[in-house]
């Protein structure tokens, strides 16, 4: 398994709601909600994208948290 970039994603559709294709690279709709970018993907004919909410801020992670 390798890592996705989804720089552009990111920098496209950063506080939305976007829907993905299978490939979860490929944008089929986005929204300010999860239920408009849902029904922006099913209007273009994607009935179960993948759903994921793009952050506004990328803030760096390392580690587990458990001490």
């Amino acid at each position: 398994m390798s890592a996705i970039d989804w720089t552009n994603i990111y920098q496209d559709y950063k506080g939305l709601w976007v829907a993905l294709k299978d490939d979860e690279i490929t944008v089929v709709g986005s929204g300010k909600t999860l239920r408009e970018a849902l029904e922006s993907a099913r209007k273009k004919g994607f009935h179960d994208p993948i759903m994921h909410r793009v952050p506004t801020e990328v803030i760096p992670y390392v580690g587990s948290g458990w001490l």
